[in-house]
Order: C-alpha cells, then structure tokens, then sequence
C-alpha cells in the first residue's frame, strides 16, 4: 500500500474514552493526534499517563503521549479546539446513548459534529465511529458541517464512516487486532480513509460499499448479539421452572459444532443494551415495528427483576425472614473485568430487592464509587471493602477478583449463593441462572 495519500495527514479524535483513546493511541504511533475532550479531568489523567478505563496501560500511554502539537507523531491531549485547527482529518468518536425513554440521543454527535464544522478546511475529511442508524451521517451530521464551515460536501470536505468494535475490557482483541469497516463518501475519500486505517490495523479492512451500508454493519452486529442472549435467557427461565441446570443444557447442546455459544445474563453497557434501540428507532420511522428486535429487548431488560425475584424465592425456601435481610452484591460493573458502569443491569436486581425491604452491600473493586453515587444514588464498596456475614451472596459480574475471594466467610448460616455468571464452584452454589 502506498502512503503518499495519507503521510501528510493530522488527525483530530474527538472523544477520548473507550473508543477514542485506543484508535489514538494507535494512530500516534505513526501520525500527529489531537485528542480532544470537553472533560478536563480525564484530559489531565492522560496527561499524567493514567486511564481509568484501564484500556491503556501507563506504559503504553507515555509511549505516545507529545506535549507538543506540532511534533510529527504523537498524541496531544487538550480541551481547547484551537489546537484542532492544523488538523485536516478528523474523527469523532463521541457517545451515542439513549434518553430515559429509550430513545436514540444524538445531542453528543451532533455537537461533535458542530464543533468539527467550525474548524474545517478545503479538502478536509471527517470520519464517524459512534453508533448510529444507517442515514445519520448523511442526513444529520453533514447538514451540520456544510452550516458551520460554509463549505459543500463532497466539494471541499468528505466524510466516512468506520464503525467502532471495541470491547471494553478485553485485552486480546484490540483496536489493531479487530478488521475495520470503512466507508466513504466519494470513492478518492474512502481510498484515503481506507489507507489510513490500514496503516495501523492489523488485521485488515473491509471497504463498505456506502455510508449507510456501514452505519448498518455496525448497529446489526450489536443487535444479532442481544437477540441471541435473550434468546437463552429466556430457555434460564423456562428450565428453571422445569428443574433443569441450565449450564448443563448448553454444555451438551454445545458438542455440535454449529451451535453457538451464548450465555443467559445481564446486558447492559454502551453498546449490546442500546445499538437494538437505534436500529428500532429508524425501522419504525419508515413504518415498519421491529418484532424480534423489540422483543428480544423486553426479555433483557426485564433479567435484572427475575434474578433478584428468584434470589427472594431460594432465600424463603430455605427459611430466611427477608424483610431487613442483608444480601452482598457482588460486581456492579456492567461486564466483568472492565470499570465501566454505563447503563449496568445490575442496578435493576438491587431495585427490585429493595422493594422486599432488603438491605443492599454491593462490592466492586473496579468501580468508580464516586461515579456509581453520582449515576445511581447508591453506594459502591470498592478498596474500602468491609467483609461482614450476609443472608445472601449475589454474584452479578465474574471479576476476576472474585476468584480468591473466601465467599463462604460472608455467609450467615443457611445463607443463599445465587451466581449469575456460572462462574463460582458448584459445590458452593445454591442456584444459578
């Protein structure tokens, strides 16, 4: 591949949290990056060479890291925009969650996108990662930029879109091991953004055929995935009722080589538990309701109730008094091994069991107990954790922490261990989604 189309190339990432920093880490490597963020505290944690998702380690963040913005390579973080205006590719990697009524919230990207549009250039590319429905780049964020920079589309500036896969918390598959989709708005800017990322992906790219086909690729991945949980959540729901180990179902069923793995759970986070909403958004725009998508939602979203209504019914059968009963969480974080606690589920079982008037201990030694009050109003144990005996034991994330973790020193007799992951021993569970 020739690197004349891209060696002269600036880039700005727009974002720097679990999407942005890793692709600018990887781009500093052999580009100048501009990392930009409106949260001055994470730009002055960088800075210091630390990262609170964990996403990065000291050693390679310092590695990159230039305090200096017009060094050949390197990452400068900032949260001033004028320190964007030498750039000339930009890459808004930014949030795109849903309100309180589930519905696609894309003030984030939009106001990315009106910050980028004040700053572009003749001949300037902007590339989108943040999940959308298939049409938003086009349809709402360009609008944005031609207004803001007075410049036209696909005259003086292009666009692209190359959706993010990044896993948070797992440390095989990162952002240069996982293929890239990328797309662009005029065959000159895809052959520029594709030979841009291929120079620090690994593991190849794949060229969309348009935009949209690209903003679909990626909201349909995400969406595959929750119906596919929802799917065996619900067979957790019928063999408990029949009596069956549900685990040991899908060990057996597991031997044919067709079957795919998947195991009942909490979805929650950033991307599983809110991609189905965008897809279902756009899908009934245009008159048609998405039934399995909506469905396999409601299934979902309704696990954090069941798990803590069977935890209440193990508990009584084995005699314990529930009102004012003690019961630890344990994990808050909304997947294991992995600080975030966006959108986590596990809210939803302390929810329901505070309506039984039990008393909740949750104890997560990676999350944030600042960000988990500021976000949930409750609080979080983390390195301040005082181990005492409960009437119940909840396993809700297989941190793991957990491993060492003498979970029978923190029972009271007769006391229930309910482990939603299947990740403790047998012998020392009493029931298990």
């Amino acid at each position: 591949m020739s690197s004349q189309v891209v060696k002269d190339k600036k880039i700005g990432v727009i974002g720097l949290g679990y999407v942005g920093l890793p692709l600018a880490v990887e781009f500093a490597k052999r580009y100048k990056v501009v990392g930009f963020d409106i949260n001055s505290n994470r730009v002055s944690q960088l800075k210091s060479g630390f990262d609170h998702t964990r996403e990065i380690d000291e050693d390679r963040l310092q590695d990159v890291l230039s305090f200096d913005c017009t060094s050949l390579t390197g990452l400068f973080c900032t949260t001033e925009k004028q320190y964007l205006e030498s750039c000339n590719m930009f890459i808004v990697t930014v949030p795109t969650p849903v309100d309180r009524n589930r519905r696609p919230d894309l003030t984030p990207l939009l106001r990315a996108s009106t910050l980028v549009g004040g700053l572009l250039k003749d001949g300037d590319i902007v590339v989108y990662e943040s999940t959308v429905y298939p049409g938003v780049t086009e349809d709402e964020c360009v609008p944005i930029l031609e207004k803001q920079s007075g410049l036209t589309f696909n005259k003086h500036f292009f666009v692209g879109y190359s959706p993010e896969r990044i896993n948070p918390g797992d440390k095989e598959h990162t952002v240069a091991r996982i293929r890239k989709i990328t797309s662009g708005s005029t065959a000159e800017s895809l052959e520029t953004i594709d030979q841009l990322y291929s120079s620090v992906i690994t593991a190849g790219t794949y060229r969309a055929s348009s935009i949209r086909v690209a903003e679909a690729a990626k909201v349909i991945e995400n969406s595959q995935r929750d119906i596919n949980i929802a799917f065996v959540n619900e067979l957790a729901m019928i063999f408990n009722k029949l009596g069956i180990d549900t685990q040991e179902v899908l060990n057996a069923a597991g031997t044919k080589w067709n079957f795919l793995n998947f195991k009942p759970g909490l979805v929650g986070g950033h991307c599983i538990g809110v991609d189905p909403y965008y897809l279902a958004q756009k899908a009934q725009e245009i008159g048609y309701y998405p039934e399995i998508i909506l469905a396999g939602r409601r299934v979902n979203d309704g696990m954090g109730a069941y798990v803590a209504d069977q935890l209440v019914k193990s508990m009584l059968s084995r005699g314990t008094n529930v009102i004012q009963s003690e019961i630890l969480i344990l994990g808050f974080t909304f997947k294991e091994n992995c600080p975030d606690v966006r959108n986590t589920k596990v809210i939803d079982i302390i929810r329901r069991l505070e309506e039984y008037s039990i008393k909740v201990c949750i104890y997560d030694p990676l999350a944030d107990p600042n960000q988990v009050k500021q976000e949930y109003g409750v609080i979080c144990q983390n390195g301040n954790f005082v181990p005492k005996r409960y009437d119940a034991v909840l396993l809700a994330v297989a941190h793991k922490e957990f491993i060492d973790l003498d979970i029978a020193a923190l029972c009271k007799t007769g006391a229930v261990i309910y482990d939603i992951k299947s990740f403790l021993p047998d012998s020392l569970v009493h029931a298990r989604l």
